[in-house]
């Protein structure tokens, strides 16, 4: 019987913004890149973007719903999935949630690895905020943790969001068994 993995220990940071980002990037030079929303996604393709973005940072809730869960939260109608293209492949993902009429979190956001590092990173985050502020909430929020990105914290205050909040999470990494069964499906 496989050894399940230790538990991980995570400090967690929730934050927010109340006004549109006051920063304009250019995209990046010499890469083709496409933002595209993925209205009524396939399941197989969002938990393929999950675990490529994911797998570094420890994503495991998603992997764990089934289909019916899964389908449950990306396809309802408040909620939107968009898909980062560069040089024609799948580059990263951004999942916005719209709370309520004055209310949207940047539920999940990332590159994949072969994206990290192209200069791609805050370009695509002003993107997700501006589509994060198309409706005109009156604050759109994100959650980030110790084990996200270094700079992960650092980026998003960059971009206009103040922490509001603190905790302590435990993160209970899925066996190899377990990541082959999510992800067969």
């Amino acid at each position: 019987m496989p050894k399940k993995p230790q538990a991980l220990r995570a400090h967690v940071t929730q934050l927010e913004m109340t006004a549109p980002p006051k920063v304009s990037l250019p995209v990046p030079v010499n890469l083709q890149t496409a933002v595209i929303r993925a209205p009524e996604i396939p399941l197989h393709f969002y938990r393929y973007l999950y675990r490529q973005v994911g797998k570094r940072w420890h994503w495991y809730n998603r992997l764990r719903l089934s289909d019916a869960q899964l389908s449950q939260f990306i396809h309802h109608p408040r909620v939107s999935v968009t898909v980062l293209y560069v040089n024609g492949a799948p580059a990263g993902f951004f999942e916005l949630s719209k709370e309520s009429d004055t209310l949207t979190e940047l539920s999940y956001f990332g590159l994949f690895e072969h994206a990290i590092g192209l200069g791609i990173g805050k370009w695509f985050l002003l993107q997700a905020l501006y589509a994060a502020w198309q409706d005109m909430p009156e604050k759109v929020t994100v959650t980030t943790n110790t084990l996200d990105h270094p700079r992960a914290l650092q980026l998003y205050q960059m971009m206009g969001f103040s922490p509001v909040s603190t905790s302590e999470a435990i993160v209970q990494p899925m066996t190899d068994q377990e990541l082959f069964r999510a992800l067969d499906g």
